[in-house]
């Protein structure tokens, strides 16, 4: 059974919830993986997504970070954060099993600026998602971690790698951290087909910037080696970024030939 598992940074669900509705009534993923909500879950718009056929699993914060799971058939919650420090109460993340797959929804923090105690939160949570992943890849389950990472991997990412030196989405030591991921046994589902494209996720509102190209690839689908194996098709879907009162991000796709039935370890 062919599976589409897209991953998309909506910059505040309420407010751009017509765009997000309207690009999934026309592309109907069958898991759409949300970052940055900024609202709580009670205030999470549950009826407007289930009017389209799709179940919510959602981990929301006032007014910032909030990461969700939208599927076309229900979510097997697994964790509402991530592992390894139970005194960072910051939703950005959330993991579970819909559609034959082992999914999570990412939001890594940006880390601006490199000199100050956020970086090194940004540092710290990527070694414990490093952690985690290396458990979750112990196991037989095709494996998603999609989601805002926060981190331009290499310089063909960026339209400008030296105006990036120094921020800390492109600074040596958040590049290593990712890199230490895909060490693990991931894969960047769009470098894997598309080893050499320069394309982007992330343009500012500022300077006309989605309409020069002056973009970021900060947005990854990462597969574990089931789910690799079955890859077929990743991609990134620009229309959205193009329209009226959008996200400054644009989804990543994936298309995977996922078995129909996948039977789980209990």
């Amino acid at each position: 059974m062919r599976r589409v598992v897209a991953s998309w940074n909506v910059n505040s669900v309420k407010a751009h919830l017509e765009v997000v509705r309207d690009w999934l009534a026309r592309v109907r993923p069958d898991v759409l993986l949300l970052q940055e909500l900024k609202c709580p879950e009670e205030a999470f718009p549950h009826e407007a997504f289930a009017e389209l056929g799709y179940h919510a699993a959602v981990r929301g914060q006032r007014g910032f970070n909030g990461v969700a799971i939208l599927a076309v058939e229900p979510v097997e919650v697994l964790y509402r954060d991530l592992p390894g420090d139970a005194t960072d109460r910051q939703a950005r993340y959330i993991e579970g099993r819909t559609c034959g797959l082992r999914v999570a929804s990412v939001y890594a923090p940006n880390g601006n600026p490199p000199e100050s105690d956020r970086f090194a939160y940004k540092l710290a949570w990527l070694a414990r998602m490093r952690a985690h992943a290396t458990a979750l890849l112990e196991g037989d389950e095709p494996l998603v971690l999609g989601g805002d990472w926060n981190v331009i991997p290499e310089e063909v990412d960026c339209h400008d790698p030296e105006a990036w030196a120094e921020d800390a989405l492109f600074r040596p030591e958040s590049r290593a951290a990712f890199r230490a991921l895909l060490h693990l046994g991931l894969y960047d589902a769009f470098r894997v087909r598309h080893p050499e494209d320069r394309a982007y996720t992330f343009w500012d509102y500022q300077g006309r910037a989605f309409q020069l190209d002056h973009g970021i690839r900060i947005d990854h689908l990462l597969l574990g080696p089931l789910a690799v194996d079955r890859l077929e098709e990743a991609w990134i879907d620009r229309e959205p970024r193009g329209r009226r009162n959008t996200s400054d991000h644009t989804p990543v796709l994936a298309r995977l030939d996922v078995p129909g039935r996948w039977e789980w370890e209990p």
